[in-house]
């Protein structure tokens, strides 16, 4: 089984540039602390999910998680900055918007929540700004941050901080010796912080060792999240498929994602092969790739199937050339995160709790009491009465 910090590679002879880096670094956050830089905050509810590193650590699904909780009684809106679209300033996705115009993670989630607003700008404030005042989206209560941990001129009201528990920051170094964007320390500025991948079969004494090991302030909640796997999609036509179902396929794992260790660990149990195919995270296919990746396909024996990421499925139905096979065996497979240590209750009361205390919806405010928390697994738990408060930012 694999380990904390298993995935961490340090290049050492780097590391007198990565000194260079974390002063640069060190200044701007020292600016932001003096008020040299300013950060701004809101009276709407602002939920910021990101992290410290380079790469993936979970953030579109923990958005997701949030989207499910809040979008049945609050008016939602996800701002994220849009990463490698070819459209600039301020965007607000429609049902119709192409998937270059916003980026791949803000198309997917505008494909699967059609009732939330999804907008893209790369300056935060200025995109709060427009989905607070535009005729279109002044009715929002909530505004989810992706991936905006770093973009300190917004002050968030939660500020969510994901580690992967394969690149655990404790033992990471800075750019471009390791991967981390900031010194370690810069979780301080997290109200939870989310150790995510977890392995399912994580024994108690680790969570203590981990608790330990963040050495996270008191008011910081900890929390720890592990990957669901849904039922794989056909990307060209309707078609389910379970992951029992891929017992005696070879599997071609196609992945353009900055993470796609773990999810190969994770389907190995499930089929009789896996043969990865892997492209840079927010890879836009050339024609070179479909070539390749037509070609890795015939090499695999039958029964084979090819298993696709949900951001890597929205980008592979916009090129030419994939062969008519390709597209038969091309499933797509969802995810969702779930808490472990029966957490669950408690980090949904954080936010809903913070969420109607700030929201500007009076009739929200008044229904607090009947208002209940809506898990991922579709059960309801009654908020409970006392008041969470964070810390003043």
């Amino acid at each position: 089984m694999r380990s904390e910090g298993d995935f961490i590679k340090i290049n050492e002879w780097l590391t007198p540039f990565s000194w260079l880096y974390g002063a640069i670094v060190w200044l701007r956050n020292e600016f932001f602390e003096l008020g040299i830089l300013r950060s701004r905050s809101y009276k709407i509810p602002v939920i910021s999910v990101g992290n410290i590193t380079v790469g993936g650590s979970g953030k579109t699904p923990h958005v997701e998680y949030l989207v499910r909780l809040l979008q049945d009684k609050l008016k939602v809106a996800v701002l994220s900055r849009g990463y490698k679209r070819k459209s600039h300033g301020y965007v607000l996705g429609e049902m119709d918007t192409e998937m270059k115009q916003i980026g791949d993670e803000p198309y997917q989630m505008r494909k699967k929540f059609p009732n939330i607003y999804v907008a893209v700008d790369k300056d935060r404030r200025h995109g709060i700004e427009r989905l607070t005042t535009d005729e279109a989206t002044k009715d929002v209560d909530v505004i989810l941050l992706d991936d905006a941990f770093q973009h300190r001129y917004v002050t968030p009201g939660i500020n969510i901080l994901l580690v992967d528990y394969h690149r655990l920051i404790i033992y990471d170094k800075l750019l471009p010796a390791g991967r981390l964007r900031e010194p370690k320390d810069g979780k301080s500025r997290a109200d939870i912080v989310i150790i995510t991948k977890c392995p399912k079969d994580l024994k108690p004494m680790e969570y203590r060792v981990l608790t330990k090991a963040m050495k996270l302030y008191p008011f910081q909640g900890l929390f720890f999240t592990t990957l669901d796997y849904c039922d794989l999609k056909a990307v060209f036509f309707e078609e389910e498929k379970k992951l029992d179902q891929l017992t005696e396929q070879n599997i071609l794992l196609l992945t353009g994602i900055a993470s796609p260790e773990q999810m190969m660990t994770d389907l190995t149990p499930y089929c009789k092969s896996i043969t990865p195919l892997t492209f840079p995270d927010h890879h836009h296919f050339k024609p070179k790739d479909i070539i390749r990746i037509n070609e890795e396909f015939e090499k695999l024996p039958q029964p084979r199937i090819i298993v696709t990421t949900e951001k890597d499925a929205t980008r592979l139905p916009q090129v030419e050339g994939l062969s008519e096979e390709v597209k038969k065996a091309l499933y797509v497979l969802p995810i969702k995160i779930s808490f472990m240590l029966e957490q669950e209750e408690n980090f949904n009361h954080k936010i809903i709790s913070y969420v109607l205390k700030n929201s500007k919806n009076s009739t929200l405010t008044k229904e607090r009491s009947d208002f209940q928390i809506k898990s991922t697994n579709n059960k309801h738990t009654e908020e409970k009465k006392h008041i969470i408060s964070f810390r003043d930012n």
